[in-house]
């Protein structure tokens, strides 16, 4: 059997199978970004630091309130696009996934030496399907269901966390964490939220100079910070567990998450490297081996497994130049991500998609797709992908990566 022969076999075999109701990705974990100065990581906390979507809606908070959304936000088998808006004003979503959220981010200098990258959130109306900017926020990780968020205050790390009504705006809980909290993600059964702990803020810089900038530049201190894990129990009325887990000697932001088994933590990132494979932990903060299925993944690719647990979504395979005439402005290149069998770690396929962000089912995904020539400056745009096919579909408009603050804005998915 040729490789054309496995792929058309194994879609096959998907397309018979009902999805579980595992959750993915609500967001991206953050991505890392190579600026012209400095590499650091940025939002999607978006929880890997990364928002993880959970199956059920966060308990308590909407318990007895009418669900009045309009049916696109609720519904599981459409697709919801725009593509001539960026950053997008009205709801994005395909499948399973929504974009629950999007934020930016920008550095902040805190005095001539020292500065922190800060973000600012547009939320998503559940009742209306609009974005709004939402400033009181550092740090938010959406539930499934798209109605209630954690969210954390301005200055990080912050010493509580709220639990927020997002068609209301309002908090309906405070935790006190009584440790400083700068990274938040929900399990994937929605009774429990882990909040990373630092010393200080993990998105820190300093301004270094060299012989040939007098002016200095800013660079991220990777300085070690993080302090351990606080596990809460939302459905016990949210008193939790801090457990002691520094970050490694490479620092930097190192935000943890939930398996998908709900049975074991990973911490995303941390360090100069984004192609580090995770670490992994019990629910006590002792390190263990990588559960079976996501023993390949890597932290720094949001969408990680398939529904069904049987493709796993990994980095960029290529981009692709294509042949023009001698004279002629470069077109957009085509990007293409590799899908990789969880449990041996070998090529199935690949997809378009330059980041793989979330599953939209067990066949399609939501994806960031270059739009600009190789040669030209970065631009980009969701997408949906297709496994076994070269097209994509649009779902928002350009996004443009300019070489000075704000950050482009980072999306921020959750199931709905």
């Amino acid at each position: 059997m040729n490789v054309e022969e496995l792929v058309r076999d194994s879609l096959r075999e998907l397309a018979v199978e009902e999805a579980s109701a595992g959750p993915g990705f609500a967001d991206r974990v953050l991505a890392v970004r190579r600026r012209r100065r400095t590499r650091r990581l940025v939002a999607v906390a978006v929880a890997t630091a990364a928002v993880v979507a959970v199956s059920v809606a966060v308990p308590l908070l909407n318990e007895g309130r009418d669900d009045a959304r309009p049916a696109g936000v609720t519904q599981q088998d459409g697709i919801s696009a725009h593509p001539d808006q960026s950053p997008p004003s009205d709801l994005i979503a395909a499948g399973r996934s929504a974009l629950a959220a999007y934020c930016t981010t920008a550095l902040v200098a805190k005095n001539k030496k020292e500065a922190t990258y800060e973000r600012t959130y547009w939320l998503l109306d559940p009742d209306t399907g609009k974005y709004k900017k939402d400033t009181r926020w550092s740090f938010v990780a959406v539930a499934p269901g798209l109605k209630t968020a954690a969210v954390l205050e301005r200055t990080l790390p912050a010493a509580r966390i709220g639990l927020l009504d997002l068609a209301t705006g309002e908090v309906e809980r405070w935790i006190p964490a009584g440790r400083g909290v700068a990274g938040l993600a929900f399990s994937n059964g929605g009774t429990e939220l882990v909040a990373t702990t630092y010393s200080e803020h993990p998105d820190s810089l300093e301004k270094f100079k060299n012989a040939e900038d007098s002016e200095g530049a800013w660079m991220s201190t990777h300085r070690v910070s993080r302090t351990g894990f606080l596990l809460l129990d939302l459905a016990e009325g949210g008193g939790g567990i801090w457990h002691r887990v520094p970050s490694s000697s490479a620092g930097g932001r190192a935000d943890f998450a939930f398996t998908r088994d709900d049975r074991h933590l990973f911490a995303a990132g941390g360090g100069l490297s984004t192609l580090v494979r995770p670490k992994f932990y019990d629910l006590s903060g002792k390190e263990t081996a990588a559960p079976v299925n996501e023993k390949y993944l890597r932290w720094d690719v949001p969408a990680r497994l398939s529904p069904n647990g049987k493709l796993a979504a990994l980095g960029l395979a290529e981009e692709v130049e294509p042949a023009i005439a001698p004279g002629h402005r470069t077109t957009a290149g085509k990007s293409y991500s590799f899908i990789k069998d969880p449990l041996t770690g070998k090529e199935i396929t690949k997809v378009r998609g330059a980041e793989l962000l979330a599953w939209v089912d067990n066949q399609r995904l939501i994806a960031w797709e270059r739009t600009s020539g190789l040669d030209e400056a970065y631009e980009d745009r969701l997408v949906l992908v297709t496994i076994g096919s070269d097209k994509v579909v649009p779902l928002s408009g350009v996004r443009e990566h300019p070489e000075t603050d704000p950050e482009p804005w980072e999306a921020v998915f959750a199931e709905r």
